[in-house]
């Protein structure tokens, strides 16, 4: 019973994925996925929260994404009971904390009933992107620093926890996603951050802070495929989640038919070498649809890793 819990697609993340959504569903089914969450960015509202591919027109940029994503609510809902007898599939949404004013936005989207969880992530430090490419990294990294200097990527590392943390108080997200995406574009993605007490003393109050809400950290192969050696989060990570009884789900983080299941394989390994035996997921009930006008109820289910296995055996 092969899932992810996290994906995009062209339709509704243009020029940050490709490919309807709608043909990603057909492709999951067709190599065994049980279990879908769809999980499309959340819309932004300000203009400085563009990306440069965004920017030729803001105004126009700005104005569709809201009605983007109810868009994608009506389609999400429609290929549900289109697809219900092939697969099971999760409504939700990838949510941005980029500043805390985002909160309640957040809420607002999350209260519609057809909602089933959504993905705490975030992708911003000091309202710069961390993870679209070396330059704004680097104004990130800069901005962390003192007035009169630029700063260091241990700086930057602590503010990045520091709103992480803030995300996980407001949220309370069920899922957070890819818990340590900051390493993505450092100087030393691979670096034992332990060295780094005031980063690592951060890292494991998060993971309390995780543990003690109920919520998940997605082992996200992703990081794979854009040249990490190790999936989200990593190895010194994982251990210390798993010291304190915490549960994985499991996600692709796919943006189009291309990267469904990427590097699936090589996760499962990575999670077993961690020694563990499951992965979580959600059944909704009823599914498809909803209790009335109510939501539907989420309950917690175990996959074992050897599932996977059946899927996707290299």
């Amino acid at each position: 019973m092969a899932f992810t819990m996290h994906s995009h697609s062209g339709e509704f993340c243009p020029g940050h994925a490709k490919d309807q959504l709608e043909d990603i569903l057909k492709h999951a089914i067709s190599i065994g996925y049980k279990t879908i969450g769809l999980t499309e960015h959340m819309p932004r509202y300000e203009e400085r929260d563009l990306y440069p591919e965004e920017l030729d027109d803001p105004p126009a940029s700005l104005a569709v994404l809201p009605p983007r994503h109810e868009a994608y609510i009506v389609e999400a809902q429609r290929l549900q009971k289109a697809y219900a007898s092939q697969i099971h599939i999760l409504i939700g949404f990838e949510a941005e904390f980029i500043r805390p004013s985002f909160a309640p936005l957040v809420h607002a989207l999350a209260e519609n009933p057809a909602i089933d969880y959504f993905i705490g992530s975030v992708h911003h430090v000091h309202s710069i992107p961390i993870d679209f490419d070396a330059s704004m990294f680097g104004l990130a990294r800069d901005a962390s620093g003192p007035s009169d200097a630029p700063g260091t990527e241990e700086q930057l590392y602590e503010d990045y926890y520091d709103l992480q943390f803030q995300m996980l108080q407001e949220l309370k997200p069920r899922v957070v996603g890819h818990f340590d995406l900051i390493r993505l574009l450092s100087e030393e993605p691979g670096r034992d951050i332990r060295q780094w007490k005031g980063v690592w003393e951060r890292v494991v109050r998060n993971l309390k802070l995780v543990a003690k809400q109920g919520g998940w950290l997605e082992c996200n192969s992703a990081a794979l495929r854009k040249g990490l050696a190790e999936p989200y989060p990593s190895r010194l990570i994982s251990e210390e989640w798993l010291k304190m009884g915490g549960k994985f789900t499991f996600s692709d983080d796919s943006h189009g038919i291309a990267q469904v299941a990427t590097n699936y394989a090589r996760t499962v390994t990575y999670l077993e070498s961690l020694g563990v035996k499951e992965v979580w997921t959600y059944e909704r009930k009823p599914h498809p649809g909803l209790e009335g006008n109510n939501r539907a109820t989420i309950q917690e289910i175990g996959v074992p890793l050897t599932a996977f296995h059946e899927n996707f055996k290299q």
